[in-house]
């Protein structure tokens, strides 16, 4: 069973769909550009084994928007209020989530469980850019305020199935110009690097094996800074990594105990 609903936390309306399970709570935290109901396919597997709360990201979806802080520090606060209205959840952060979930938990941790972080990027300042081209988010988020098809979807997410991609070109016209750029830029500018060690929940790693994102040695350097992280790799999977092999994401992260 699947239900939207909508919490006041750090001073805005925050938009999550719950799908009800029997585990321990997990508070997902999508990517830069996913609305919370493009995770359903994945959040109704979850729920195998968690009950799955996914959150429409400041910004995106139906959480509030408009004229508002659209930074990392914003979006981890959003996470740590939304936490302490829960049971101490597992967060699972994707991407841009994934990074949230790392700024949240090293500034709050006694409000987490444990932090699930799939994929981070691992730009800062004065590493490598992140290998997405802005222009990708920016002209595909201009041709959905349009109107666009799961056809025209295809040009930006080929691997994806028709579902997948109509639900994009339905929901992507939600994702607020300012929001993405504020968060594309701080992929650049937040140095997550200097959080990792505050981590003091259980924590594990999801790397997607067959994209540029996390490189071997990028992997070194976080365990060096987190020795008890562990690691899953889900080989051959791209950034996306549900979208390109779910059952592969799945055995990285259902196993997940805190």
């Amino acid at each position: 069973m699947s239900y939207g609903y909508n919490v006041q936390a750090n001073g805005i309306r925050n938009h999550l769909i719950r799908y009800e399970g029997k585990g321990p709570q997990m508070l997902l935290i999508p990517g830069i550009t996913s609305p919370a109901i493009t995770w359903g396919f994945v959040a109704e597997r979850l729920a195998e084994a968690f009950d799955v709360h996914v959150l429409d990201v400041r910004g995106r979806g139906l959480s509030e928007t408009g004229d508002l802080d659209y930074t990392l520090d914003a979006m981890a606060a959003d996470a740590v209020a939304l936490a302490e209205q829960m049971d101490q959840p597992i967060v699972l952060g994707h991407s841009m989530g994934a990074r949230t979930a790392i700024r949240a938990v090293a500034s709050t941790p006694n409000v987490f469980k444990g932090a699930i972080l799939v994929d981070p990027p691992v730009s800062g300042p004065n590493r490598r850019p992140y290998p997405s081209p802005w222009d990708w988010y920016g002209d595909s988020i201009r041709m959905a305020a349009k109107g666009c098809s799961a056809e025209d979807m295809k040009a930006y997410c080929p691997t994806w199935t028709e579902e997948q991609r109509a639900l994009r070109a339905e929901w992507l016209h939600t994702c607020h110009w300012g929001a993405i750029r504020t968060a594309y830029d701080g992929f650049h500018t937040d140095d997550i690097h200097a959080d990792v060690p505050k981590l003091t929940v259980p924590t594990r790693l999801v790397i997607a094996g067959g994209a540029p994102v996390i490189l071997d040695e990028d992997e070194a350097e976080l365990k060096a800074l987190l020795p008890s992280m562990e690691v899953r790799t889900v080989d051959g999977a791209g950034h996306m990594i549900p979208w390109d092999n779910l059952e592969g994401f799945l055995a990285a992260v259902m196993d997940f105990k805190a």
